[in-house]
C-alpha cells in the first residue's frame, strides 16, 4: 500500500498546543566507565592518608574540586579559569603521552611474527557510574580508561617476552604518577569569593588571592585566553559566591569490586 507523502511544516499547518500543554522534560543520559586493571581502579578512589604514608587524590576527589572551580569560572573569577587552563593543558600534555606508549607497545605486539596476540583483558571487568558537574571529570575519567588500556598492553607484552619487567613497570608507574599528577592540580585552588573586579581594584581579596595563588596571568585576567571547555560566565553583582549551592554527584560506588589477579602477568 502506497503511503501518502508527507506535508512540510509551514507555519500555515502547524496545530498551536493549548495553554497549560505538558513541555518535554529535562535530558537524562548515563555514562559508564570500565576498568581491566587493578592500577587504574587504584587511581579511581586514591588513598587517605595515614601515619607514614602520604594520601592520594583519586578521581572522585578531583571531581569534587573541580566542581567547586567550574563554579567559579562562571562567576568571573579569573583564578578558576586559569586552573581550567591548567587542567586542560594537563590533560592534553598526558593523552599525548599516553598515545606515544600506546603506538610502541603496539609496535612490540605486532612484531612477534606469524603469532596474533590479542590484548589481555579482565573477566570481571570495574565497571562504575558517572555523573559528573563538568566535562573536565570526563576528560579525566577517559584519561584513566586510556591508562587501562595502557596497562593491559604492557602486561600483555610483558607476558609474551615482547617488553622486560623493567620497562613494563617503567610504563606503568609513570602512566599513574601522571594522572595522580593531574588529580593533584585542582588542590592549588583556593576559594577566595574572587572577581575580576576585586583584582582590578587591588582590594583585600585581590592580596590574599596573589598570596595563596601568585599573579593570574594577563590574559586570563581580561578574559582572553579560558580553556576551550569552560563555562559559559554569568553576570551576576558581587557576592554572588555566598550563595551558591554545590550538590554531589557520586563518584564511585560504595562497594569494592572483586579483586583481579593482574596485577603481575
Amino acid at each position: 500500500m502506497q503511503q501518502e507523502p508527507r506535508q512540510p511544516v509551514t507555519a500555515e499547518n502547524i496545530i498551536p498546543e493549548p495553554d497549560g500543554h505538558e513541555k518535554l522534560g529535562p535530558l537524562r543520559g548515563q555514562a559508564w566507565l570500565t576498568l581491566h586493571t587493578n592500577q587504574a581502579r587504584r587511581l579511581i578512589r586514591g588513598r587517605n592518608g595515614t601515619k607514614g604514608r602520604s594520601p592520594i587524590i583519586g578521581l572522585g576527589l578531583f571531581a569534587d574540586r573541580l566542581r567547586l572551580i567550574w563554579q567559579a569560572a562562571r562567576n568571573d573569577d579569573p583564578y578558576a579559569d586559569w586552573w581550567l587552563i591548567k587542567v586542560h593543558e594537563a590533560i592534553t600534555e598526558r593523552e599525548a603521552l599516553f598515545q606515544r606508549l600506546q603506538r610502541d607497545l603496539d609496535e612490540r605486539l605486532t612484531q612477534m611474527g606469524s603469532i596474533e596476540v590479542a590484548v589481555a583483558v579482565s573477566e570481571r571487568p570495574y565497571r562504575i557510574p558517572l555523573q559528573f558537574a563538568n566535562p573536565y571529570a570526563y576528560q579525566a575519567a577517559r584519561l584513566v580508561s586510556t591508562y587501562d588500556a595502557v596497562v593491559c598492553a604492557a602486561l600483555t607484552a610483558s607476558h609474551i617476552g615482547a617488553l622486560d619487567r623493567a620497562s613494563r613497570a617503567h610504563v606503568i608507574e609513570l602512566g599513574a604518577r601522571k594522572i595522580r599528577g593531574l588529580f593533584m592540580i585542582p588542590q592549588g585552588y583556593r576559594f577566595l569569593r574572587i572577581e575580576r573586579s576585586d583584582i582590578r581594584k587591588g582590594n583585600e581579596k585581590s592580596i590574599q588571592a596573589t598570596q595563596f595563588m601568585g599573579t593570574v596571568p594577563d590574559d586570563v585576567l581580561r578574559g582572553e585566553r579560558r580553556a576551550p571547555l569552560a563555562p559559559t560566565q554569568r553576570c551576576l553583582s558581587s557576592g554572588f559566591s555566598r550563595n551558591l549551592g554545590f550538590h554531589h554527584a557520586p563518584s564511585a560506588p560504595e562497594t569494592e569490586p572483586p579483586v583481579d589477579k593482574n596485577d603481575d602477568a
